[in-house]
């Protein structure tokens, strides 16, 4: 797999001032893939947006990795249903 575009985990670390350990527990819990090559872990920069929502819920609101789950859950639900009358207003027009 092709790395190069993609970021180091210790970069996003020490950019967004967050230990290892939670960048782990996202991994643990399936809500970041985490790619390792040659002794790196690495970041698909189209997830980085994602992990930057997660890192501000939990650091800022303290939302627990659980309730990280939860509302990204539900924010999949929303962005679904959005779809959803959105092709219905289509199909109607």
């Amino acid at each position: 797999m092709d790395t190069k575009q993609w970021i180091r985990l210790e970069v996003i670390c020490t950019s967004y001032e967050i230990e290892s350990s939670f960048i782990d527990s996202l991994y643990e819990y399936g809500l970041l893939e985490i790619v390792e090559e040659e002794n790196a872990r690495f970041i698909d920069p189209m997830h980085l947006s994602d992990l930057e929502r997660m890192i501000r819920l939990h650091y800022d609101l303290g939302v627990n990795i659980e309730g990280l789950d939860t509302i990204r859950h539900l924010l999949e639900r929303i962005e679904t249903l959005q779809q959803e009358v959105l092709d219905l207003k289509n199909y109607i027009s």
